[in-house]
C-alpha cells in the first residue's frame, strides 16, 4: 500500500507547532484589537473574475484555479482539447480560484457590503492564502496572512498607526526588525525623469530585486526590456542615495525636481517621518528606494519588514492603495493596509529560539489513574480545577505508574498528581514536580497556588 503524502509547499502542524503558531496569531490579534480593528473572514474560493488582473502578470500565473464541478469538459470541442492550450483550457474550465491574498477579497467584501459599513472601516483578517509558487525556504504554497486595513480615509495618520502596530507586534515577539519605507509616487517620479513613464511596472519589477541580484543584474534585466543606456544612466544616481532618511529624501528632492508626483511622494514620506519621530519606536525605520512591492495596486506609501537577526525575506509588508474598490465599480475609496507573514515569522522565531516556554505547554497537570474508585473520586476535583483555569487530564487507564510518568515526561507535562487510598482519606494530594524532581503533599487550594506560583 502506498504511503500517503501531501502536496509540496503544504504542511501538517502538530500540537507543539500549533501552540507556537497560536502564540503568533494571538499576539497579532491582540495588537490589532488595541488599535480598533475588527475581524472579518472571506471564503477560501473567489470567482476568478474577482482575482484575475489584480496582481500583475506574475500574480495571475500563480493563482490556483479550481476545475468546475461536474463535467468540466462538456463545453469543449474536440479541436479545443486537441489544441492542448493550458491557459485557454483553464480560462474555460475554471470559474473559481483559491484566494492569492486577503486584500483583493477585502475590496470585493467592501463593495458587496458597502451599505452595512461605517467609514472609515478598520478590519483585520487572519486566514490562509494559496500561491502556485515554487516551494523553497520561507516560501510555501499555502500560508497564513494576518492583514489589517483602513478603508475610506486618505489621512497619512493611518500609515503612522500601522507602523506603530508593526513595531508593537515585533516588540512583543522579541524580534529585532528593520521597516523599509518607500512611495509608489516616488517610483512614478523616477520613471518620469528617466523618460520611461509608460514602463513603470518594468522598472519596479526589476528594482524590487536589487537586494537579491545586485544593481548590474537589475540593469541587465532592464536592458532585456529595451531600456536604453541613457535611461539607465539617469536611473543609476537614483538608486545610489546615502545618509540618513532625511538626507536621502533631500538628495531625491533635487533629482526629482521636475516631477510633481515624485515631490508628492517625498512629502508623504516626510509626514510619516515627522510623526514617527515623536513615537518611542523599537524598530528601525529606513527609506529604501529599491523597495517596489511587486503588486500593481499600490499608489502611495509602501513598506516591508526584514528581521535583523535571521536570513529571511520580507516578514511583513503593505501600502496605500487609492482606488482598489474601483476595480469592482465602487470608486473613490482610498485604503491602506499591512500584512504579517505568520509562517515566515514562525521560522524566524524558531531559528532564534524566541518562543516562550509556556507557549508550548499543553496540559499542566496529569492525574495518575490507580483504579476506578480513585478515578471516580478525582473527576469532580479535576472539573473544579478546570473551572479555575488549570489545564489538566486524568490518565484514562489504571496502567503501571512508570508508563503514566513516561507519558507525562514525553508531553512535557510539568506536574503529576498521585491520589491513592491514603490521599483520598486525608483529602490531600501528592504532587510530583517533573521539572524539579520534587514531591509535595498539598491540599486542593495549595495545589492551585503551587501551579500558579
Amino acid at each position: 500500500m502506498q504511503k500517503p503524502t501531501i502536496p509540496k509547499g503544504m504542511r501538517d502542524f502538530g500540537p507543539v507547532e500549533m501552540a507556537r503558531r497560536n502564540y503568533i496569531f494571538d499576539t497579532i490579534r491582540e495588537v490589532y484589537a488595541l488599535f480598533g480593528y475588527r475581524q472579518i473572514e472571506t471564503p477560501t474560493m473567489e470567482q476568478l473574475s474577482t482575482l484575475m488582473g489584480k496582481y500583475g502578470e506574475e500574480g495571475d500565473r500563480l493563482l490556483f484555479k479550481v476545475l468546475n464541478s461536474g463535467d468540466a469538459l462538456r463545453d469543449f470541442s474536440d479541436e479545443e482539447l486537441l489544441e492542448r492550450n493550458a491557459t485557454r483550457f483553464a480560462n474555460k474550465a475554471c470559474e473559481k480560484g483559491l484566494r492569492y491574498d486577503l486584500t483583493v477579497p477585502f475590496a470585493r467584501y467592501v463593495v458587496m457590503h458597502r451599505s452595512e459599513l461605517t467609514l472609515p472601516f478598520r478590519r483585520y483578517q487572519i486566514q490562509p492564502v494559496w500561491r502556485a509558487d515554487r516551494p523553497q525556504k520561507g516560501r510555501y504554497r499555502e500560508f497564513y496572512q494576518c492583514d489589517a486595513d483602513v478603508i475610506g480615509s486618505t489621512s497619512l495618520l493611518n500609515e503612522v498607526e500601522l507602523l506603530q502596530i508593526i513595531d508593537e507586534v515585533y516588540r512583543r515577539l522579541g524580534l529585532r526588525v528593520r521597516i523599509l519605507l518607500n512611495n509608489r509616487k516616488i517610483l512614478g517620479g523616477i520613471a518620469e525623469v528617466i523618460g520611461a513613464e509608460d514602463r513603470l511596472i518594468d522598472i519596479t519589477t526589476a528594482i524590487d530585486k536589487l537586494d537579491k541580484i545586485g544593481e548590474e543584474k537589475v540593469f541587465d534585466e532592464l536592458r532585456s526590456k529595451a531600456f536604453t543606456e541613457q535611461e539607465l544612466e539617469r536611473l543609476r544616481p537614483l538608486l545610489a542615495l546615502s545618509g540618513s532618511n532625511r538626507e536621502k529624501l533631500q538628495q531625491l528632492s533635487s533629482l526629482l525636481a521636475q516631477s510633481e508626483q515624485g515631490q508628492k511622494g517625498i512629502e508623504e514620506l516626510l509626514f510619516i517621518l515627522d510623526h514617527t519621530d515623536h513615537l518611542d519606536f523599537t524598530a528601525e525605520l529606513a527609506i529604501d528606494l529599491s523597495l517596489a512591492r511587486g503588486l500593481s495596486y499600490y499608489t502611495g506609501a509602501i513598506l516591508e519588514v526584514k528581521a535583523l537577526d535571521a536570513a529571511m525575506g520580507s516578514i511583513s509588508g503593505g501600502g496605500r492603495y487609492d482606488d482598489l474598490t474601483g476595480i469592482f465599480g465602487l470608486g473613490g475609496l482610498s485604503g491602506v493596509g499591512i500584512s504579517f507573514g505568520a509562517d515566515r515569522i514562525y521560522d524566524v522565531l524558531l531559528e532564534l529560539g524566541l518562543f516562550p516556554e509556556d507557549a508550548e505547554t499543553g496540559t499542566q497537570v496529569l492525574f495518575a489513574n490507580f483504579g476506578q474508585e480513585d478515578a471516580l473520586y478525582l473527576m469532580p476535583i479535576i472539573a473544579r480545577l478546570r473551572r479555575a483555569g488549570v489545564r489538566c487530564e486524568l490518565y484514562p487507564e489504571p496502567t503501571k505508574i512508570k508508563k503514566q510518568m513516561s507519558y507525562a515526561d514525553s508531553l512535557h507535562i510539568p506536574y503529576v498528581v498521585l491520589v491513592g487510598e491514603e490521599e483520598r482519606l486525608s483529602g490531600r494530594f501528592t504532587l510530583k514536580d517533573m521539572r524539579l524532581g520534587e514531591q509535595k503533599t498539598l491540599s486542593e487550594e495549595e495545589l492551585l497556588e503551587y501551579i500558579y506560583h
